[in-house]
């Protein structure tokens, strides 16, 4: 039983359980985190949400779980209830934000959030593109430029000094990334190839060279700053993500970190988006991840902080307040 006194329910719609890496996967430590506190938890795929009617439902399965490779995880038998059967649901589906998940999104919207709280806000979620989002925030990203014009790219590059960073508005995990120069004779193919020769829009940004000692990823729960991890890129990539060999480093919050987090944390509580996920490159915010952000075991192994019982926590205090 938590220490709240009352037991929940919570459903996390998640990519499928077999796949999960039970060391570095943010999903698997609420769960577990939320199942030593007593609580019920339930596995759905994000194929098992549907709507009968104007009432959004869900096929789940009961699960348990374990730190224990290759055996980590127990489903119980299947069910299926109205989706406010929950006290919580997560929407952790990993990126890219699909059409699948964006119609998930959308039943997850009828859900009555006076019952049942969603983890992030579905609205939010719709919203906050990880890449466009920040540039609600002009006065802490840097010089950024959305088109689907090769011409215009090459502008904005020579404005730039010569060199940019472009990627595709739907990727994730580095996917995409380039670090492209004037001086490279394939310039001009690879902006053909990422924009489909001017047909799909990307975004391209000033080049900041403080990348090369790391990219910060700074976990923020509803709207203050938790923790943060530097991800530092190997020496043959532009990129710092650690599934393409980043390595993990510890890093402090500094009073740019903090000025920034405060600037952005109005607009994350209005959108309904509790646990999220900063990318901070130097003194510039450079993406806003929402859908699944990662980063908690690598600070739990860097410092020995816990920020899955500082989520289940506020789960708590808000289920406290649902009209059950």
């Amino acid at each position: 039983m938590s220490a709240r006194g009352r037991r929940l329910r919570l459903g996390f719609v998640m990519d499928p359980l077999p796949a999960i890496n039970i060391d570095k996967d943010t999903t698997f430590v609420f769960l577990l985190e939320a199942q030593s506190r007593g609580h019920e938890i339930h596995y759905i795929a994000p194929r098992d949400l549907a709507l009968l009617r104007a009432t959004p439902q869900a096929g789940f399965r009961p699960v348990t779980v374990r730190r224990k490779p290759g055996d980590h995880f127990t489903l119980g038998a299947p069910r299926r209830e109205d989706l406010t059967w929950f006290d919580a649901v997560f929407l952790r589906k990993d990126p890219p934000f699909d059409l699948d998940f964006f119609f998930d999104t959308h039943i997850a919207s009828m859900i009555d959030q006076k019952r049942t709280l969603v983890i992030n806000d579905p609205r939010g979620l719709r919203e906050a593109n990880e890449k466009l989002y920040a540039l609600h925030f002009p006065g802490v990203i840097p010089d950024s430029l959305v088109t689907s014009s090769v011409a215009r790219l090459k502008e904005f590059m020579g404005e730039l000094g010569g060199e940019m960073i472009v990627k595709p508005l739907d990727g994730c995990g580095g996917s995409g990334v380039f670090h492209v120069h004037k001086a490279d004779r394939n310039v001009n193919a690879i902006l053909e190839t990422i924009t489909s020769d001017n047909r799909r829009p990307v975004m391209a940004q000033r080049y900041i060279p403080e990348v090369r000692t790391g990219d910060k990823r700074i976990i923020v729960i509803d709207g203050e700053p938790r923790g943060a991890v530097l991800r530092v890129p190997s020496a043959e990539e532009s990129r710092s993500n650690l599934h393409v060999g980043g390595s993990a480093a510890p890093c402090e919050l500094t009073p740019r970190d903090l000025e920034i987090c405060a600037q952005i944390a109005p607009r994350l509580k209005q959108d309904g988006l509790i646990f999220v996920g900063l990318d901070v490159i130097g003194d510039y915010l450079t993406e806003i991840n929402v859908t699944s952000p990662t980063g908690v075991q690598e600070i739990a192994q860097l410092y020995g902080t816990r920020l899955e019982i500082e989520m289940i926590d506020w789960v708590e205090r808000a289920a406290a307040g649902l009209d059950r």
